[in-house]
């Protein structure tokens, strides 16, 4: 057996253990891995993103019973991380290796499919989303998602949505470029300028991705998914010349404008 069969072993042993162990809490239904690592694009030392689905609170999920296990790390209540759909999470050290647990409510994520199968959605904010984050993210999740333990759905990506969220993100781009060039280049202002265009180069790449029917469950590939490395070059090399800024808007617009 090579070095790295034998680590994929004990990835294994080690997600099944912890799997079966979130699943035997009161009020889990099932268990699941995202990210890098369910789609096999992960690197040795990325960390475990682990969702365990459970229905509503009362007499259900208490993270308390997560918290009793013992693991190292932050294990905050439901909705400690702001509420909305994304209900919280826990960041936990076991065996070695960071985990992230992710609460999610079935009765939430149910509704969020039915919502994203009609072509509706909202944007939240969420910690490390630059844009905020859609309600179809807990249908992305479920999508390009490996179920652990129980049973999950697993689906398409809509045609409605396909349509909606496109011009919606496009036009949140659009009013951030010219929000950039009237009210901040002007001045000379980078920090506003180089927030607002890489708030509209987020929102184009969700925009991309959409109008394809690709999932995105984080930022970290976002741009890169969507094509859109071309605006790191732009912000790299903006001063606070009110000209150079100006330019820099202009050359984000050309940018996105020719994302597709």
């Amino acid at each position: 057996m090579t070095h790295t069969d034998g680590r994929a072993d004990s990835d294994e042993r080690f997600l099944s253990a912890t799997a079966d162990r979130l699943a035997a809490l009161p009020g889990v239904e099932a268990v699941s891995l995202g990210g890098s690592r369910a789609q096999g694009t992960h690197p040795p030392d990325s960390d475990w993103d682990l969702a365990l689905y459970h229905r509503g609170t009362a007499g259900g999920f208490d993270p308390r019973a997560l918290r009793d296990i013992g693991w190292e790390g932050e294990v905050p209540e439901i909705g400690g991380r702001g509420g909305g759909v994304f209900n919280g999470g826990a960041r936990l050290r076991i065996d070695g290796r960071g985990v992230d647990v992710r609460y999610r409510d079935l009765d939430v994520v149910e509704h969020e499919l039915a919502e994203a199968e009609q072509g509706r959605f909202r944007i939240e904010p969420l910690t490390f989303h630059l844009v905020g984050a859609p309600t179809y993210l807990l249908v992305a999740e479920l999508a390009v998602g490996r179920v652990l333990v129980g049973d999950l759905p697993r689906p398409g990506y809509p045609d409605a949505l396909r349509r909606s969220a496109p011009p919606l993100w496009r036009g949140f781009a659009s009013a951030n470029l010219a929000h950039a060039e009237h009210d901040h280049a002007p001045y000379g202002r980078v920090a506003q300028c180089a927030g607002l265009i890489a708030q509209a180069a987020s929102q184009t790449a969700h925009a991309v991705l959409a109008a394809r029917g690709e999932w995105a469950t984080n930022d970290r590939t976002l741009l890169a998914g969507a094509g859109l490395e071309e605006v790191d070059f732009v912000v790299a090399g903006m001063t606070a010349d009110p000209q150079d800024l100006l330019a820099a808007v202009a050359e984000t617009g050309r940018i996105i404008a020719g994302a597709r």
